[in-house]
C-alpha cells in the first residue's frame, strides 16, 4: 500500500473503532476497571502485566491495558464502562464482583473477574463455577469461607477479646454476606461482632464507625476485603492506631502498612493467573466455558512491630507458622 493510501485509510477510520492494528489481530484491548483508587489498585495490575508478559505479550504491540480507577466513586466507574465498552475493548478484568456485575449490565463484552463467590453461582455473574456460562468467568478469593480462620488467628493472639467490629462495603450483596459469615464465624468463637457496614468511601464514615465500635468496647476490627476498604486502607489504619484498635485483615497490604494480622489467599497470584484467562479469551475461547478458579496460594502475615506497641504477645508457634513476619 502506498504511503498516500495508507495516509488515508487512517483518516477514514471511524473515531470509537478498534485500530487498525486491533482489527488485523495484532493488538487486543484488555480494559482493567478498579472500583478502588489507583493507589491500591497498583499492586494487581502490576502482578496481572507480570502474567501478560510471562504468557508472551508485549504491551504496546501485541496487547494493550487500559486501566481505569474510580477510587470508589461509582458515578465515575459507570462512565469508565461506557468509555471502555464503545472503544471497544476485547475483554474487562474486573477486580471484584460488584465490578464485574456493573459490566455485566451494560455489555456483553467478556469479563475475567476477581473475587468471586466460591460456592454456588451468582445469577448476574455466572452460573457454577465449573461451567460460568455467559459472559463472566474467572477466580475465586475464598472471601466466605476464609472468615472463621481469620479469627482462629485473632483469639491466638488476643484471647481477652470479647467485641469486634466487622467492617464491610454495605452497597454490595456479596461483600454483605462475607460480612454476615464473619458475624456468624466470630459469634462461634464466642466474640460479640458489630456489624459496621460502608456505603462509601468518605473518610469520615469509616472514621465515624470505629469512633462508634471504641465507645462501645471494641477494640479490635476484623476488615472485608473490598473495594472501599482496599481505598480507604490508610484511613482505616489511621483511625484504628489513634484509637487503640488492633486490625485484622484478609489481605497482606494491610499489615504491611500497620494492621495486626492478614490472612487470606494471594491476590497478585490470583491477577498474574488471570492474564492466563485473557489471553484464552483474546484467542477466541468464550468466557463462560472457562471454570471459575481457586486460589491457591495463601499468605499469613504478622505485623510483630504493631503487636508490641499495642502490647500483644505473639507466640513463637504462631511466627512460625507466619509466611512473613515485619519487625
Amino acid at each position: 500500500m502506498r504511503r498516500r493510501d495508507a495516509l488515508a485509510l487512517l483518516a477514514a477510520w471511524p473515531v470509537g473503532t478498534p485500530s487498525l492494528a486491533q482489527a488485523r489481530g495484532k493488538l487486543r484491548i484488555v480494559g482493567f476497571l478498579g472500583f478502588a483508587s489507583e493507589q491500591a489498585d497498583r499492586p494487581t495490575l502490576e502482578a496481572f502485566r507480570l502474567g501478560l508478559r510471562e504468557h508472551g505479550h508485549e504491551e504496546g504491540r501485541t496487547i494493550l491495558v487500559e486501566a481505569r480507577h474510580a477510587g470508589g466513586d461509582l458515578t465515575l466507574a459507570a462512565n469508565y464502562i461506557d468509555e471502555l465498552s464503545r472503544k471497544p475493548v476485547d475483554v474487562f478484568v474486573a477486580p471484584g464482583p460488584g465490578a464485574a456485575r456493573s459490566i455485566r449490565r451494560v455489555t456483553d463484552i467478556p469479563i475475567v473477574a476477581l473475587g468471586l463467590p466460591s460456592t454456588g453461582g451468582d445469577a448476574d455473574l455466572f452460573g457454577s463455577l465449573a461451567s460460568p456460562g455467559g459472559t463472566v468467568t474467572g477466580f475465586s478469593n475464598y472471601g466466605e469461607e476464609l472468615s472463621a480462620k481469620r479469627i482462629e488467628f485473632l483469639r491466638e493472639l488476643l484471647p481477652e477479646a470479647r467485641m469486634v467490629g466487622v467492617l464491610h462495603n454495605a452497597t454490595d450483596p456479596v461483600f454483605r454476606g462475607w460480612g454476615v459469615q464473619t458475624e456468624t464465624s466470630a459469634r462461634a468463637h464466642g466474640l460479640q461482632p458489630q456489624r459496621l457496614g460502608l456505603s462509601s468511601s468518605a473518610p469520615d464514615e469509616v472514621g465515624a464507625l470505629l469512633r462508634w465500635l471504641r465507645a462501645q468496647g471494641g477494640d479490635t476490627v476484623i476488615v472485608v476485603r473490598d473495594f472501599l476498604t482496599s481505598t480507604l486502607q490508610d484511613d482505616i489504619l489511621s483511625t484504628s492506631d489513634e484509637l487503640g484498635i488492633s486490625v485484622v485483615a484478609e489481605q497482606a497490604s494491610f499489615p504491611r502498612a500497620g494492621a495486626l494480622i492478614s490472612y487470606g489467599p494471594d491476590i497478585p497470584d490470583l491477577f498474574r493467573r488471570s492474564a492466563g484467562y485473557v489471553t484464552r479469551i483474546v484467542k477466541g475461547e468464550k468466557a463462560g466455558s472457562l471454570p471459575i478458579q481457586l486460589p491457591t496460594k495463601f499468605e499469613l502475615v504478622i505485623n510483630v512491630r504493631t503487636a508490641q506497641r499495642l502490647g500483644i504477645w505473639v507466640s513463637p508457634m504462631l511466627l512460625a507458622q507466619a509466611d512473613e513476619a515485619i519487625e
